[in-house]
């Protein structure tokens, strides 16, 4: 279908409502994939900033390093593959009109998220006892180190809030019916921004937590 022009008033230009699926999709995927670019230019950012600071502090980098648990980076790191998985059956399941299959993969999504934020909350927890975290008695004696770990572990879980916000909103409209193989842009779009997640994580857990 193409686009057809409507009258709001007399004498008003005529508005286009643009009514062709296959452009409103493309327009939404290259916007996404946009708005990704500049989170993956944020997160390069950070990580070119923590590189630098390494090899400027190798020692410091080195002691501070060892008070993380690669075992729980490791266990976070199999939850986000489990959701990234996961999601994308949903969009699988969307395209096969496949709804019980769709809303199961992403409350499965969201269940592997939210162990994800628990270990985390675990990890900054213990941080916060031993001094470590943001103002404690030994944070100053790791600075560098600690200032760009909780930087970039705090953004990244910001987006995992904002990614489990987005596949909640998703999950609420295919609750009612609302995607199907004719239409689930939403889904995926949703699902290209939770595999973005999952793709910076895999970055930050080897540099912070095995380097």
């Amino acid at each position: 279908m193409g686009a057809k022009a409507v009258k709001v008033g007399p004498g008003d230009p005529p508005v286009i409502h643009h009514t062709d699926n296959l452009t409103a999709y493309h327009a939404a995927k290259f916007g996404t994939w946009m708005f990704l670019a500049t989170e993956v230019l944020l997160f390069s950012v950070m990580i070119a900033g923590f590189i630098l600071f390494r090899f400027s502090n190798l020692e410091l980098f080195q002691k501070a390093s060892e008070h993380l648990d690669w075992k729980m980076g490791a266990i976070n790191t199999l939850f986000l593959l489990l959701s990234s998985y996961t999601a994308a059956m949903a969009v699988d399941s969307v395209q096969r009109d496949n709804q019980k299959g769709l809303i199961r993969n992403l409350l499965l999504t969201l269940f592997f998220a939210g162990l994800f934020l628990v270990i985390k909350s675990i990890e900054y927890t213990g941080k916060y006892h031993h001094g470590l975290f943001i103002g404690g008695e030994h944070y100053h004696d790791y600075g560098p180190y600690f200032g760009l770990y909780f930087a970039m572990t705090g953004i990244h879980g910001l987006h995992v809030i904002i990614g489990m916000g987005l596949i909640t909103w998703v999950l609420l409209k295919s609750l009612k019916g609302r995607f199907s193989s004719r239409y689930h842009t939403p889904v995926e779009m949703s699902v290209l921004y939770w595999h973005l997640v999952d793709l910076i994580w895999i970055y930050l857990f080897p540099m912070l937590y095995l380097v």
